[in-house]
């Protein structure tokens, strides 16, 4: 199911929400509150939407719980690399690998194998993104120790990715599962922080909830957008488009924080580029 123009360009829209939550949990400092808050915004947002969508059927539940549960799992290690690793350096190759990753497990569980054009497209992408993490250049002593902690996230991703693919595929509609799925993923990390953090959460909140807030509700509009593609097009295709969110990520560095944009970087985004146009034309 190759993407539509329309559906590319919700994922690249995405991709843009997704690298804006992220620098905002990045500047919070206090990263594991700030998640938090994104967390519950977006079960607070499908308790609220319950009215206007039905109640998942049985055979939709089953991927609901993983992905829940893989989300979760993802959520801890991308914590983990912001605590452990340089981020602008190692997150790069958890995104950048993911899409290859995605390719190869949805051509297993979902039959969706791509095409040359498709693969060499999903290829440069992936290329582009993890090339990111040398554009300050080579990483060097501790920077290389969150390596595994990042291709490990990149399975998280890959694995949630097919496994969304697949369950919003057996839903009955979309909006269903999108609802649902924010309701419950965000429940672990809000238990979480009554159990490990509870006289912390209620000073944060009366001081810092707006820029969590703002993370949750831009969290579940990008992944919602993403998982109404995953629905409508093949996954390796929906997955390198949205792990764009790295270079629109590097983009807000560069405008936001004055972190400098150099010629390694434009020849990643050239990379990233020629990948995005190779998908869109390989059918």
């Amino acid at each position: 199911m190759p993407l539509q123009i329309h559906l590319a360009l919700l994922v690249l829209l995405a991709a843009i929400l997704h690298a804006t939550w992220n620098a905002v949990l990045k500047a919070s400092g206090e990263r594991f509150l700030t998640f938090t808050i994104i967390a519950a915004t977006g079960t607070g947002l499908g308790i609220l939407a319950i009215p206007f969508v039905a109640l998942p059927g049985a055979a939709t539940w089953p991927f609901l719980i993983a992905s829940a549960l893989i989300h979760n799992g993802y959520y801890v290690f991308l914590l983990l690399a912001y605590r452990h690793g340089d981020l602008s350096q190692v997150y790069p190759l958890a995104r950048g690998t993911a899409p290859l990753a995605v390719a190869v497990l949805a051509a297993v569980f979902a039959g969706e194998a791509p095409n040359s054009a498709g693969l060499t497209g999903v290829a440069l992408v992936s290329l582009g993104i993890i090339s990111l993490m040398f554009a300050g250049g080579r990483p060097r002593g501790t920077a290389r120790k969150p390596v595994l902690l990042a291709l490990a996230t990149a399975l998280f991703i890959a694995t949630y990715t097919v496994v969304d693919g697949l369950g919003i595929r057996h839903a009955a509609s979309p909006w269903s599962y999108i609802v649902w799925l924010n309701i419950i993923e965000g429940i672990p990390f809000m238990i979480g922080v009554a159990i490990l953090r509870p006289r912390d959460i209620g000073p944060f909140l009366s001081t810092r909830w707006k820029p969590g807030f703002a993370g949750g509700v831009l969290a579940a509009v990008a992944y919602g957008i993403v998982l109404y593609a995953l629905g409508q097009g093949a996954m390796a295709h929906v997955s390198a488009l949205r792990e764009t969110s790295v270079l629109f990520a590097a983009l807000i560095g560069v405008m936001a924080f004055g972190e400098p944009l150099g010629r390694r970087r434009i020849a990643c985004a050239a990379v990233i580029m020629a990948g995005m146009i190779v998908l869109q034309v390989s059918g």
